[in-house]
């Protein structure tokens, strides 16, 4: 295998690495009727003027399954950061006693659990297709090598199997992210 074809191939690894931990990360920020950290990492306060990540301006923790507490290291900055997750698409009410915030998850029902796997196969067919997508343009690349007489015919067939072998790992570990994330949210 040639020199250019390797790197072809750390590069094929690397999109598709960074595509499956995307894919990772919106699995972490939805809620399954259990509190989550995570749920927290889009919200932005507006402190002091300056959009500031939640979680850099406060402690998070979970002490019960279905509460997430959050401790400013500045309690000036509590009705803004009270706003803010009012105003995110969370859909949960936070309650304040003037020094941490409390945000207590109701269980979900039924119907909401089908719609957030519904949204979540959704996200997951999205993240093969752009893994397919990388697949065809390191394919253009092969053939492109073997039109500027780089790889012979055989490098090529050997080329193409090893792609699909590199992309059948990935797409079975975000099917297997995706299954992991139903089971999570089914159970009650």
């Amino acid at each position: 295998m040639s020199t250019q074809l390797k790197e072809e191939f750390t590069k094929f690894e690397q999109r598709l690495t960074k595509a499956v931990d995307h894919f990772k990360d919106e699995l972490a920020q939805v809620r399954a009727g259990r509190a989550n950290p995570a749920m927290l990492n889009k919200i932005v306060v507006d402190y002091w003027g300056t959009p500031t990540p939640l979680n850099s301006m406060a402690n998070i923790t979970v002490p019960e399954p279905r509460m997430l507490v959050i401790s400013l290291y500045d309690v000036s900055a509590l009705k803004e950061v009270s706003k803010a997750i009012a105003a995110s698409d969370l859909g949960i009410t936070p309650q304040d006693d003037g020094k941490v915030i409390r945000l207590a998850f109701p269980p979900l029902t039924e119907e909401r659990r089908k719609d957030i796997i519904k949204q979540l196969k959704a996200s997951c067919e999205n993240t093969k297709v752009i893994l397919r997508n990388e697949r065809r343009t390191i394919m253009d690349t092969i053939k492109n090598f073997k039109k500027d007489n780089i790889l012979t015919e055989d490098d090529v067939v050997f080329a193409e199997k090893e792609v699909q072998k590199i992309l059948d790992k990935f797409v079975e570990n975000a099917d297997k992210l995706y299954k992991d994330k139903e089971v999570d949210i089914l159970q009650v």
